[in-house]
This record gives structure tokens, C-alpha cells and sequence, in this order.
């Protein structure tokens, strides 16, 4: 998940800094060339924004406007499947990058620039109903992306890579966060709810999956004429539950709504999914409940990475909204019986008591 771009706050660029100067100076041999094809100012190269991964964004200004360098080392980021899946969106009818110049040997992108502000940063967080045709805008594009699938395509979405992201949680935030020992009672406890949400999860249908579909990875395009939303951080799409993409909208990594919000904009999906043909659950009470179970699974999940980024990458920042993906997994843990041993284990972990009820909640 990427941070959002933001523009520049002066008329100078910013500094772009490399800890690498042989890095830093294939970048400049590249720039030199992709700046004669494409009417590039070198000179006026900045930051972006920046990631999660080890990817990074600048932006570079051209006689065409603006446009965006990736900069993705090759060792440590395979930028093949960001390509892969920018031409199948593209395809879609989706608002993506276009890739313009591309060196594989060294991790370096030149992309078009689908805009500064992001989904994110046009919200009204106080008055969630005035969100109700930005979302519905981010309803359009999933709609459209899941409509173009077709299996084989994307890496499945399957009980293996399920499990492996279930472990984020206990061996990043349990173990190396909270310090808790992953052994006994608390081992088989995670061991077989984590195998009910993994079954639970797979009876969905499968579609295309961004799978990290949120508003901060959704572009305001500077067009006032596009109605499309931008689409970026696309790179790790597979094909998988149809119930994923709508549950980390709508239960995001860095903004809560109460559940009045979320169940309007999940209804309006789940409509335009059936006129569109797709596998929903015709009872949409049963769709969402699915929707709820795959929404726990991510919170699991990011919270593992939330926490890793912290413990491993050195990027403290992101831990601070993992309370509010406790908040999700409680929520949705206090809800389902079959879910009560995954609740006292995080009430005994977090020294809370046990959520009821059906909001959100800010946290």
C-alpha cells in the first residue's frame, strides 16, 4: 500500500536521495534517455510518495505535463506483474498508469501521472453519507475490474497464500509485538479458527482481486472530464474471493465508518455486481456476512504487516492504525459464535473486554 502523492509546496524540487550511488547513477543514465524521447525536465525530478514495499515514486515534469518514475530495485521488486496487470485493468476500461518507458534491468518506470490527490484525501470523514457518489465511483471501477475475469490469468487466490498471510498476525503481532508465546492453548486456537476463516473464505466465488482496493490507492483524476477514479498499488492482483476487494473498501486500513455507511455502499456494490452478472450471493445478507469473514482475514493480515513494517522496516508509522484493525476483528469476532475462542484470545492479548454491537466505531 502506497502513501499518497501530494504536490509540490515550492516552486524548487524537492531532493531526491539515494543511498546507492551506483543505483543513483544508472537512474540518471536512464532519465537521460527517457528525457530525449519524451520531452522530460531532468532537472525537475521530486518525490511523489512513497510505500509500504521498497518501491518509490518521483515525479518528473515534460513539455505534456507531468509524469511518474517508479523506482523499484530489481532485488528486492519484480515490477513484472504491475505491468502485467496495468494492461489487463487497462483492458477493463479501468483509469490506470500507462507504461511508457520501462528498464527491467534496474527497477525503472516511467509511467503517465493519473493525478496529485488521491480518493483519501477528498473524503468527508465527518459526514459519511456526502461520500456516497465518490464511492460509488469506487464501486464502478470494481465492478468493471471483476467483470474481465477470467481464471488462469493471476495467481490464485488459494488456502496456501490464505494461511500465509493468516500467520502475518501471530508471528509479527503476537510474537514479535506483543510478545505473546505461540505454543499450547493460544497455538490451537489460532490453528483452528484460522482454518475456519480460510474455509469460510475460499467457498466464495472467484474473481480478479486488486487486493488492496481503498481510497488511498484511488486517484482523483485532474481531468474534471473523467469519471473514472485512478487506479494504482495493483501490483499483487490475484484471482480469488469475490468478497475481498469490497471488504478492504469499506473497512479500510486508515479510516473507519460506522456500519450505516457500510452497509449503503456494499448494498450499491452488491446491485450493480447482479445487473452486472457476477457471483454474488442473490440473499445479501449471506453476501455480507461473507464479506464480513473476508474482511477478517485481511485485518489479521495487515495487522501482521503493520506491525513487520515497524519491527523490520523501520517504518513506526503504520503501527499506529493497527488499533483500528483490533477494532475490526473484534467487531467481527464478537458477532459469530463459531468465532468466540479468536475473541477472548485478543481480549486476553489487548486487556479488553469483549466489543458488542454493530458500529465500526472511529478508532
Amino acid at each position: 500500500m502506497s502513501d499518497s502523492a501530494s504536490p509540490p509546496t515550492s516552486s524548487a524540487p524537492a531532493a531526491v536521495p539515494w543511498t546507492d550511488p551506483v543505483r543513483e547513477a544508472a537512474f540518471h543514465r536512464w532519465l537521460q534517455e527517457a528525457s530525449a524521447t519524451h520531452r522530460l525536465d531532468a532537472s525537475s525530478v521530486q518525490p511523489a510518495s512513497a510505500d509500504a514495499s521498497f518501491r518509490r515514486y518521483l515525479r518528473v515534469q515534460g513539455a505534456d505535463g507531468s509524469f511518474i518514475i517508479m523506482d523499484a530495485p530489481p532485488d528486492k521488486e519484480d515490477c513484472r506483474p504491475f505491468v502485467k496487470v496495468a494492461a489487463l485493468m487497462a483492458e477493463a476500461g479501468l483509469n490506470v498508469p500507462r507504461v511508457l518507458a520501462w528498464d527491467e534491468a534496474h527497477g525503472f518506470m516511467l509511467l503517465s501521472d493519473l493525478g496529485h490527490q488521491t480518493m483519501i484525501e477528498v473524503v468527508d470523514r465527518d459526514n459519511p453519507m456526502a461520500n456516497t457518489r465518490l464511492y460509488q465511483r469506487a464501486v464502478d471501477a470494481l465492478v468493471a475490474w471483476q467483470a474481465a475475469s477470467r481464471p488462469g490469468v493471476l495467481p490464485p487466490y488459494d488456502e496456501a497464500l490464505l494461511a500465509r498471510e493468516l500467520a502475518l498476525f501471530p508471528d509479527w503481532y503476537l510474537a514479535e509485538h506483543r510478545g505473546v508465546q505461540l505454543q499450547g492453548a493460544v497455538r490451537e486456537t489460532l490453528d483452528a479458527q484460522f482454518q475456519l476463516i480460510v474455509r469460510h473464505n475460499l467457498a466464495a466465488p472467484a474473481v480478479y482481486v486488486h487486493r488492496d482496493f481503498m481510497p488511498r490507492n484511488l486517484m482523483m483524476p485532474a481531468d474534471p472530464a473523467e469519471p473514472r477514479l485512478g487506479v494504482l498499488d495493483f501490483q499483487d492482483a490475484v484471482h480469488g474471493p469475490i468478497t475481498y476487494d469490497i471488504a478492504s473498501l469499506m473497512r479500510d486500513a486508515f479510516l473507519s465508518w460506522d456500519e450505516e455507511f457500510v452497509l449503503d455502499v456494499t448494498v450499491r456494490y452488491w446491485e450493480r455486481a447482479q445487473k452486472a452478472g457476477l457471483p454474488v450471493n442473490a440473499d445479501f445478507g449471506e453476501f455480507y456476512r461473507a464479506v464480513e469473514w473476508m474482511g477478517l482475514q485481511r485485518h489479521l493480515k495487515v495487522a501482521g504487516i503493520f506491525a513487520r513494517l515497524t519491527l523490520r522496516d523501520g517504518k513506526p508509522k503504520y503501527l499506529a492504525d493497527t488499533p483500528r484493525f483490533i477494532g475490526y476483528i473484534r467487531t467481527t469476532a464478537g458477532r459469530y459464535r463459531e468465532l468466540a475462542p479468536l475473541l477472548r484470545l485478543i481480549d486476553d492479548v489487548e486487556g479488553s473486554d469483549a466489543v458488542s454491537g454493530y458500529a465500526f466505531g472511529r478508532v
